[in-house]
């Protein structure tokens, strides 16, 4: 008789459920790119981009849930960065395309690739310097290609709003406002202006306690006026990393804090990344 034991069954069988729900997350972040995507092509536009936000949700949890719970690992970390690449980068890419530019020709499909292209670059980016281990630090290299896809996948139903009919449709955009953001978001993606991280909540410090503030305000913000709240949250984001690092530049002052300790350029090909362990960060 075998009197060894690997633990009790009931344990065994928590472990599992913990170590899967990150992927999870994941794997429902890819469910509602997907169908964002095919609702776009149907002409359900509002609900293409509110399926996305549901996807960026779902992207927020599931890094947070595996660093809570230490199951973090290389596999749902290359998991997460694939789905992102779906839902933040072909999902929004075609929510505009199918909405605004699908009669402008061959220029506007290309411009949709583009925007992919640099979601791509950014995650592979992301993934490298990450894999040469330390403690991230509190900014992004980088716009983040979720707030960029929440801020494409946002723009319609900001679009259909009171303010937008009665403070810009007056300057009669069309095209050139959706061009003009897309290739900013691209541009930022893969640039190195260096952008906030969303703070930790909690009770214990003060700083805990305004992260805590901050996604309460999110929240309401978020459920009580959605089409008027996230896309101008998402071009403050965007706009925040531009006027700090002018600012910076102008005060002639060096930022050497990154969320990778070896920050990785997109124009080499020189260093190799080496390979994370289990407790390896998520992607953003």
């Amino acid at each position: 008789m075998d009197l060894k034991s690997g633990g009790s069954p009931q344990r065994t069988g928590m472990r599992r459920v913990v170590v899967v729900m990150p992927s999870a997350f994941t794997l429902g972040n890819l469910f509602f790119g997907f169908w964002a995507i095919v609702s776009a092509y149907n002409g359900g536009y509002l609900w293409a981009g509110w399926f996305i936000m549901f996807g960026w949700v779902l992207d927020g949890l599931d890094g947070r849930v595996a660093r809570l719970s230490n199951t973090g690992t290389r596999f749902g970390a290359e998991l997460d960065s694939l789905v992102d690449v779906i839902s933040f980068g072909v999902a929004p890419a075609l929510l505009i395309y199918f909405e605004e530019l699908a009669n402008a020709g061959r220029f506007a499909w290309v411009l949709c690739f583009i925007y992919v292209t640099a979601t791509a670059l950014r995650l592979a980016r992301y993934n490298v310097n990450s894999s040469h281990g330390g403690r991230p630090s509190a900014w992004f290299t980088g716009l983040p290609s979720p707030a960029a896809g929440a801020t494409l996948a946002t723009a319609y139903a900001f679009m259909q709003t009171t303010w937008y009919r009665q403070i810009f449709v007056q300057f009669n955009p069309q095209h050139q406002g959706t061009v003009t953001l897309i290739v900013v978001l691209a541009i930022l993606m893969v640039s190195n202006v260096k952008y906030p991280r969303l703070p930790n909540a909690g009770f214990r410090t003060p700083a805990q306690l305004g992260g805590l503030l901050l996604y309460l305000a999110i929240l309401a913000g978020g459920l009580l006026f959605p089409s008027y709240f996230f896309f101008p949250l998402g071009v403050f984001y965007l706009v925040f990393g531009i006027l700090r690092a002018v600012v910076l530049k102008l005060a002639d002052r060096g930022d050497d804090h990154s969320d990778e300790d070896h920050t990785v350029s997109l124009m080499t090909s020189s260093n190799r990344p080496r390979r994370a362990g289990r407790g390896g960060e998520r992607p953003e």
